[in-house]
């Protein structure tokens, strides 16, 4: 369930560090790639949340 954190700081505590527009990355903004990276890893962060719960599973793991 810590997973489920990642995106919130990723968006929201990170937000006061990168609001930057120099750098340029790959021709984007700095907050503008940081956002796209954010999205990108929201859905790693979702699964890596649902790989660790264990709750309502049998002992094999079985969906």
């Amino acid at each position: 369930m810590l997973w489920l954190g990642v995106p919130y700081l990723l968006y929201l505590g990170a937000l006061p560090f990168v609001n930057k527009v120099r750098p340029v990355v790959f021709g984007l903004p700095f907050l503008f790639f940081w956002l796209l990276i954010a999205t990108l890893a929201t859905p790693l962060a979702i699964w890596l949340t649902w790989r660790g719960d264990t709750r309502g599973r049998g002992k094999a793991g079985a969906r």
